[in-house]
């Protein structure tokens, strides 16, 4: 069954506009383990809370992302950059829409 994954990070004092660089890195690596696409998203409130999303049709293959050497090297180079523990949560997709966005010929 398809779902969303959802990945909450909190970034340590004075390391946020770094972290965010750093998240930028790893986000897209989960393309190469199935996912359909992603989002990280940066709280304008608290500028040190971000959350990764990410669709997978199956949670396997996010396990896959999660424990893989790409994620497990970006933990290890990044730890004192964000705040343990990182509890992610899944999600069943109910539903979704989307706006088309109408293209300009020119």
């Amino acid at each position: 069954m398809a779902g969303v994954v959802n990945i909450p990070w909190y970034s340590t004092l004075f390391r946020s506009d770094q972290f965010e660089v750093a998240l930028k890195e790893i986000a897209p690596v989960c393309l190469r383990y199935g996912a359909t696409d992603f989002e990280v998203l940066r709280s304008n409130d608290d500028r040190y809370r971000f959350w990764q999303f990410a669709h997978f049709e199956a949670k396997a293959d996010f396990e896959a992302y999660w424990y893989g050497p790409e994620f497990a090297d970006w933990r290890a180079d990044y730890t004192s950059w964000f705040q343990v523990p990182v509890v992610y949560s899944w999600f069943d997709r109910v539903i979704a829409g989307e706006l088309a966005r109408n293209e300009v010929g020119g």
